[in-house]
C-alpha cells in the first residue's frame, strides 16, 4: 500500500482518536510532513522502537503501540499456551502519553487473554527489567524514549531473562509486526474488565522493595561508607524522569547521608522544561547540578536520564571546577574500584570478567588485565552483554564482574540484565567516598589511572540525517567507507579493519579471518599507533556516530590526536 493509501485509511476511520485527527486534518496540503509521517513504520533498532509523538505509521501513538503490542502477543502464541501465560511486566517513565501507552499495550495483550503486569506510576528501565525476572513474565515492556527530546517517545521489548530482546527475536517480532495490515483496527480490552479478569495487575511496593534489596548488594565496602557517609555531599539531579523514586532510595538504603536532590529537576516533568537535552552524557544537563554543587561545595555531581537507566557525573579538579566525566571514565574509575576492592579482600576471581561494547574505551580493558580479569567485547547494544551474562551463568566458562557502554550505560551485578543508573548511582558514590577518604576527588583518581596505564580520550561524532532521504545518505556513506576503504586517518595507517556487517577482519596483507559476533552495519579501523576509529549508522535515531579512541602519553598528545582524527573524520564525510 502508498503512503497516500494509508494516509486515506487513517483519514477515512471514524474511530481515530481525537487529537491524531485533528493533526491529521492540520498536515493537509503538507505532502513533506506527511510522506514522513506515514511512508515508512518505525523500524526497531538496537533498543526497540522510537519515534516523535504524533500521527502516522512512523509516530509514536496509540496505534503503532497496539501494533507493536499486537505482534508481541502473536510471538508470544507462537510459543504456546503455558508460556503465554507467563504475562508482561510493563513499565513507563515521565514522558509525554508514556502512562497511556503503558495501559493500551497492556489493554492489548488482554485481548489475547495474555497477563499484563503494570507498574502504578513511573519506574526506572533497569527496575523494569527486574521485574521481568522476579515475575517470571515471558516478556517485558518499557514505554521510555530514554534521553531523546521531549517530542519523542518509544518502546522497548524484553526477553524473559530481562534483557533486551535479542536480535533473532525481534527480527521474528518484526516480522509479526509487519504482518498486520491495519493498526486502526485492531482489538482492545476494556481495561476495567480486564482487571476484574486479572488479566491487568497493578505492580508497585513488592517490587520496588525487592529490587533496592538486591542494590544493596552493590556497596562493596559497607564500613568505607558508613565511615565517609556524613563527610561526603553528592548532588544527584533525575532530569525530570524516574531516578529520583528509586535513586534517593538506594543512596540512603547504601548509608548515604550528604544527599543533595536539584529541587528544579527532582519533580517529574514531560516537558524537561530546565534542560535543552535531558541527556546526561551533555555538560549543559548539569547547569542546575553545578550551581548547587557549587553552593554546597560538594564532592560529586550526578545525574540520571529520564527512564534512569543512563548515569553521568561531574567531579571537581584541582581549582574548584566542576568537569563532567565521559561514560568511558566513569566506567574506568568503576571498574578500577571494583577490582581493586575485590583483589586486596581476595574475592577476586581466576576466570573474572568484564564486558564492554566495541565502541567503547581501551583504559578498562587495560585495568581489567592488570588485575589479572579479562576484557570480552561485544556489539553495541546492552543485550548483547546481558546474553553473555546468561552464557556465563549457564556454561559456567566465567563469572560476570561489570558490563558497560561508553553510551553513560553501566551493569554492576546482573540481577538486571541492563544499564542501570540506579545500581551505577550507588557505586559511583561509594568510588567517590573512597577517593575522598584519601583527601583526593574522584578526578584525582582519574588522574591517577592515567598515569598508570596512559592517557586514553575518546570522542563520538553524531551526525543527524532525518527523513526519508537522510536514512538513503547514511546508507550511501556507509557504502562509500566499504568500497573505499580509508588508507589512514590523520597520516596514521590504517593496520586492520574489521566489517562486522560481513563478520570479516581484514590485515594489511590482505589475509582475513573472521570475527566471531552477529552480523552489524559497523566498520572499525585499528590504527599503527593503538588508536581506533569505529562508523555505526544508530539504531534509534537518525544519526550515523564515529567513534574516536586514542591513547598517548600526556593529556596534551592525546587532546591533539584525537583533534586530527576528527579533522580527518569531517573532511572523509564532507567529500
Amino acid at each position: 500500500m502508498s503512503y497516500q493509501e494509508t494516509i486515506a485509511q487513517w483519514n477515512n476511520f471514524a474511530l481515530l482518536e481525537p487529537t491524531l485527527k485533528e493533526e491529521l486534518k492540520s498536515l493537509e496540503g503538507n505532502e513533506e510532513a506527511l510522506k514522513d509521517a506515514f511512508f515508512a513504520p518505525l523500524e526497531f533498532g538496537t533498543a526497540g522502537m522510537r519515534g516523535i509523538l504524533g500521527v502516522g505509521i512512523n509516530r509514536m501513538n496509540i496505534y503503532t503501540v497496539r501494533q507493536a503490542t499486537e505482534g508481541l502477543a502473536r510471538l508470544m502464541e507462537a510459543k504456546g499456551e503455558e508460556e503465554k501465560k507467563r504475562g508482561v511486566a510493563i513499565a513507563y517513565d515521565s514522558r509525554h502519553q508514556s502512562p497511556e501507552f503503558a495501559m493500551e499495550a497492556a489493554k492489548t495483550l488482554g485481548a489475547h487473554g495474555i497477563p499484563a503486569f503494570v507498574f502504578e506510576s513511573l519506574r526506572p528501565t533497569p527496575e523494569l527489567s527486574f521485574a521481568v525476572r522476579h515475575l517470571n513474565a515471558l516478556t517485558g515492556i518499557m514505554i521510555t524514549a530514554s534521553h531523546n527530546p521531549a517530542d519523542y517517545n518509544g518502546y522497548k521489548v524484553y526477553g524473559d531473562d530481562g534483557g533486551q530482546m535479542t536480535p533473532d527475536d525481534a527480527d521474528a517480532l518484526t516480522d509479526y509486526v509487519r504482518a498486520i495490515e491495519n493498526p486502526l483496527t485492531i482489538e482492545v480490552g476494556d481495561e476495567a474488565e480486564l482487571k476484574a479478569a486479572g488479566l491487568i495487575k497493578m505492580l508497585g511496593e513488592e517490587v520496588d522493595a525487592a529490587y533496592l534489596e538486591l542494590v544493596k548488594t552493590v556497596t562493596v565496602d559497607p564500613a568505607l561508607v558508613h565511615e565517609m557517609s556524613k563527610e561526603m555531599k553528592l548532588v544527584f539531579t533525575p532530569l525530570h524522569g524516574t531516578g529520583q523514586m528509586m535513586g534517593e532510595r538506594a543512596l540512603k538504603n547504601a548509608g548515604f547521608e550528604g544527599i543533595y536532590l536539584v529541587p528544579e529537576q527532582a519533580v517529574a516533568d514531560p516537558n524537561f522544561s530546565t534542560v535543552k537535552s535531558p541527556n546526561p552524557e551533555e555538560a549543559g544537563a548539569f547547569e542546575y547540578a553545578i550551581k548547587l554543587g557549587t553552593e554546597l561545595d560538594a564532592d560529586i555531581l550526578v545525574a540520571t536520564d529520564p527512564d534512569a537507566d543512563r548515569l553521568g557525573a561531574a567531579v571537581r579538579k584541582a581549582k574548584g571546577e566542576y568537569v563532567v566525566l565521559t561514560g568511558n571514565q566513569i566506567a574506568s574509575l568503576m571498574l578500577d574500584y571494583l577490582l581493586r576492592a575485590k583483589k586486596a579482600a581476595g574475592t577476586l576471581p581466576a576466570n573474572g570478567t568484564a564486558l564492554k561494547s566495541i565502541v567503547s574505551s581501551e583504559l578498562p580493558t587495560a585495568i581489567a588485565k592488570s588485575y589479572g580479569a579479562d576484557m570480552v567485547d561485544v556489539l553495541t547494544g546492552f543485550k548483547f552483554i546481558a546474553e553473555k551474562i546468561k552464557q556465563y551463568e549457564e556454561d559456567h566458562s566465567k563469572e560476570f564482574l561489570f558490563g558497560f557502554e561508553e553510551s553513560y550505560g553501566y551493569l554492576a551485578k546482573p540481577f538486571v540484565r541492563d544499564k542501570d543508573a540506579i545500581q551505577a548511582l550507588v557505586l559511583i558514590a561509594e568510588v567517590a567516598a573512597y577517593y575522598k577518604k584519601k583527601g583526593q576527588t574522584l578526578y584525582d583518581g582519574l588522574v591517577e589511572i592515567f598515569e598508570t596505564h596512559g592517557y586514553y580520550k575518546e570522542q563520538t561524532i553524531s551526525v543527524t540525517m532525518s527523513g526519508i532521504t537522510g536514512a538513503e545518505k547514511i546508507k550511501a556513506l556507509m557504502a562509500k567507507f566499504r568500497s573505499e576503504a580509508p588508507a589512514d586517518f590523520a597520516g596514521i595507517a590504517v593496520s586492520i579493519t574489521e566489517d562486522f556487517g560481513n563478520s570479516t577482519k581484514t590485515f594489511p596483507d590482505g589475509s582475513t579471518e573472521s570475527i566471531d559476533m552477529p552480523s552489524s552495519n559497523v566498520l572499525k579501523y585499528f590504527l599503527e599507533d593503538g588508536s581506533w576509529i569505529a562508523i555505526r549508522p544508530s539504531g534509534t535515531e537518525p544519526k550515523i556516530k564515529f567513534y574516536i579512541g586514542a591513547k598517548a602519553e600526556s593529556q596534551s598528545a592525546v587532546d591533539e590526536k584525537v583533534a586530527a582524527f576528527e579533522a580527518s573524520i569531517r573532511t572523509l564525510t564532507a567529500e
